[in-house]
């Protein structure tokens, strides 16, 4: 395992600091329109397992476990589609997350999107797919400095 590339939050730490703002920005305006926490760690969940990032996703799966999510809920979400365990709002907002992660290979579907109109109001959606792209930003930016999982992390 290689170490860490440079620390993203002291190397350019006005830019680090504009994305701590954004998730902030982000995380507030989910919770002025309703959205429920752990919809947001699924997000952040599914994004960080497409994308391969250790950190975010070690960093999410314990976020969402403080918020009341189930290790069998949490193991489930790679196989959401074929999961019984997934709420429709749950599986709107992880296709959401697939699409937004993969835009690589198009737009969102309208098929997506309209799942995701079918759960949440027109707001909801939008603080959704911002909420996805911070993720992903994130996720790119841990990747690209190589940021590693603390050590602490590894002993439970």
């Amino acid at each position: 395992m290689t170490s860490s590339r440079f620390e993203w939050n002291t190397v350019q730490p006005e830019i680090g600091a504009a994305m701590v703002a954004l998730s902030g920005a982000v995380k507030k305006a989910a919770a002025d329109v309703g959205i429920d926490e752990l919809l947001l760690h699924l997000i952040d969940i599914r994004a960080s397992q497409l994308n391969g990032c250790a950190f975010c996703l070690d960093m999410h799966t314990r976020e969402a476990r403080k918020a009341g999510a189930t290790d069998n809920h949490l193991l489930a979400v790679t196989t959401w589609q074929e999961s019984p365990r997934f709420s429709a709002q749950e599986r709107a907002v992880l296709a959401l997350a697939e699409a937004v992660t993969t835009l690589g290979e198009g737009y969102v579907s309208d098929e997506v999107y309209a799942q995701a109109k079918a759960e949440f109001a027109d707001d909801q959606v939008a603080v959704l797919i911002w909420r996805a792209t911070v993720i992903n930003s994130w996720n790119r930016i841990v990747l690209g400095s190589r940021t590693r999982i603390p050590a602490s992390h590894l002993k439970d």
